[in-house]
């Protein structure tokens, strides 16, 4: 177990702040284009492929009784990140709106790489910062979702996923045989819906109408409309078209690794609308250790859910037992999501041997492939 005061040290926090290269790569891919603008694609994914190849895993786990004051170095990541973030996306869409030497598809290249950097980086620090009591944080993970116009990501995270993982509530759980493309399109229009209708109830609880000022979706739709409209202001319409198409490809990266996390899990029926309670072997996980730097241990996802406010460097690795893993990290199982017949082939018969360890007694799968089974009270 790795003690508290080692967690003070700066160079034990600095491989978690690689995000932070992806910087100058767009700065770079914004003065040169041509053949730079591979660069930021080739980083996050193959790069941090390889580098999980060369590292291995990393099955330590930090004591989890550590305070905020020693995880220091940790969270000044996340927290300077959203002004980097803010500021990177909004100069590169004045700098190349007026930009002579960027033809049309570079342009569009250039917020390729944006989206995979807001995407990447900057959805998965705002799910961080969400989850914490501090107010200023939440904002800032209000201002970074913003960015990508994915604001409502907050309120279906916390009030629907993580109460309703692995049952047909939860739109986020993919479905076993379900292809991306197919969930994509499916949970971005239900995510919406279902983070929206679970803010009204909350308000509706205590007779308030949806659009009370204590809604978040006001506060969502406000920021959303600043960004947009900061975008005009710096770069006319094209501003705009850029900002957009950054936040697609920022959102399909989001929705890429929420496809990962619990692609076929389902939680047992247990009858009349009730659920097993979450276990840690209903999210895959991966040790991977290059991956886990990049995406501040996203994945130890079992233990995320079970302490949803435990910070990124706390979380605990689970072994194969306890919770399912991956065959690689989420940088080339996400590339394999984007190829289905790759990803059923790779993935379906770990879900069956994840079934017959765990579920032996189960003999119909089809209401949980196809989310028949009642909705969880």
């Amino acid at each position: 177990m790795v003690p508290a005061q080692q967690l003070r040290r700066f160079r034990n926090a600095l491989p978690f702040w690689m995000s932070f290269a992806l910087v100058p790569l767009a700065l770079i891919e914004a003065r040169y284009g041509g053949w730079t603008l591979v660069l930021l694609p080739l980083m996050t994914w193959y790069l941090f492929t390889l580098l999980d190849m060369l590292t291995g895993q990393n099955l330590e786990n930090a004591d989890p009784q550590t305070g905020d004051d020693d995880l220091l170095w940790y969270r000044r990541i996340t927290a300077w990140w959203t002004p980097v973030q803010v500021l990177l996306l909004f100069i590169l869409i004045w700098y190349a709106s007026g930009a002579a030497h960027l033809s049309g598809w570079e342009k569009l290249g250039l917020f390729f790489g944006v989206g995979v950097i807001t995407g990447t980086v900057g959805i998965t620090y705002s799910h961080e910062l969400m989850h914490q009591r501090n107010r200023l944080e939440r904002w800032m993970a209000d201002i970074l979702l913003a960015c990508v116009l994915y604001s409502h990501f907050r309120s279906e995270h916390l009030l629907v996923h993580h109460r309703y993982v692995g049952t047909p509530r939860d739109p986020v759980t993919a479905r076993y045989n379900e292809g991306f493309h197919r969930y994509f399109f499916r949970v971005v229009v239900q995510c919406w819906r279902s983070a929206f209708r679970a803010e009204a109830a909350l308000l509706a609880r205590k007779d308030r109408p949806w659009y009370d000022r204590a809604n978040p979706f006001l506060r969502y739709w406000a920021l959303q409309l600043g960004a947009l409209t900061l975008a005009g202001l710096l770069g006319g319409w094209t501003g705009v078209g850029l900002f957009l198409f950054q936040a697609v490809v920022a959102i399909w990266q989001l929705e890429l690794v929420n496809y990962v996390e619990h692609y076929g899990l389902t939680r047992r029926h247990l009858g009349a609308g009730r659920y097993e309670h979450v276990l840690p072997r209903h999210s895959w996980n991966s040790a991977q250790r290059a991956s886990n730097w990049l995406l501040i241990n996203l994945q130890r996802h079992s233990d995320h859910h079970a302490r949803p406010d435990r910070r990124f460097p706390l979380l605990q690795t689970h072994d194969a037992e306890a919770a399912p893993q991956l065959p690689a990290g989420y940088a080339l199982m996400t590339m394999a999501a984007m190829v289905p017949p790759v990803w059923r082939r790779v993935m379906n018969p770990r879900v069956r041997a994840w079934r017959r360890q765990h579920y032996p007694d189960i003999t119909d799968w089809l209401p949980y492939n196809t989310a028949a089974n009642p909705l969880p009270r």
